[in-house]
């Protein structure tokens, strides 16, 4: 017992800051200007979500975790962290419920955008595709170490998160936010043990994500 109560949050981080954000910046240069088209990407999803077209904004969410799940954990994180490939296959799990929810039309959100909840997903949506990417050049780091939708996983979830507030509602609703979820606290979580300041973001983005989850619960049983 006392072996366990002996350990640190750093010692299940297995790299440094250094090598974390190199990788980053490995990925921008490895796949620019793919990035252009992924956030070009990320701008239909959130419109079709607004336009109530959910079934085809959930099915280019399907793919786009799709690649991030094999050419960010699986190909590139797994040699950093042995966990990495093991997000990989649940990423892919996400991926199969967007597909299945695009399939089966199940809880999709048909009622009016303009609610409180809905005004939430937005904005959380638009941090991850918008805001996200120009915390790196902002902190000192280069352009190519600026994560973006669609390539790198933090931005993706982020704005995946935001957009289910927008289209789902119910238990798929719930379904579908607890991967992403429980990838931002992770990820905040080894971003705070590098000391980087995209930690509080991805934390603050978890709280209001719950928030706007329970509003949009409350929200369901009146409208």
């Amino acid at each position: 017992m006392n072996g366990w109560t002996s350990y640190t949050l750093q010692d299940f981080i297995p790299f440094t800051a250094d090598i974390y954000f190199r990788l980053l910046e490995r990925i921008g240069e490895t796949f620019w200007p793919l990035h252009l088209l992924t956030m070009a990407l990320g701008v239909v999803v959130i419109w079709l979500a607004l336009k109530n077209h959910v079934r085809l904004a959930s099915l280019v969410l399907a793919i786009i975790w799709a690649f991030v799940a094999y050419t960010f954990f699986i190909q590139r994180y797994a040699e950093l962290n042995w966990a990495g490939g093991y997000i990989g296959y649940f990423f892919f799990i996400q991926s199969l419920l967007l597909l299945l929810i695009a399939l089966a039309g199940v809880n999709l959100n048909s009622r009016p955008r303009k609610t409180s909840a809905s005004a939430i997903g937005v904005a959380i949506a638009l941090a991850g595709l918008i805001g996200l990417p120009f915390i790196a050049p902002i902190t000192g780091g280069s352009w190519y170490q600026a994560e973006v939708f669609g390539i790198h996983a933090d931005p993706t979830v982020m704005t995946t998160l935001g957009l289910a507030l927008i289209m789902f509602r119910g238990w798929v609703l719930w379904l579908i936010t607890i991967i992403p979820a429980l990838w931002l606290l992770i990820s905040g979580l080894t971003l705070w043990v590098l000391d980087a300041p995209q930690a509080i973001v991805l934390f603050v983005v978890v709280a209001i994500g719950l928030i706007g989850l329970i509003w949009k619960s409350i929200e369901d049983q009146f409208v």
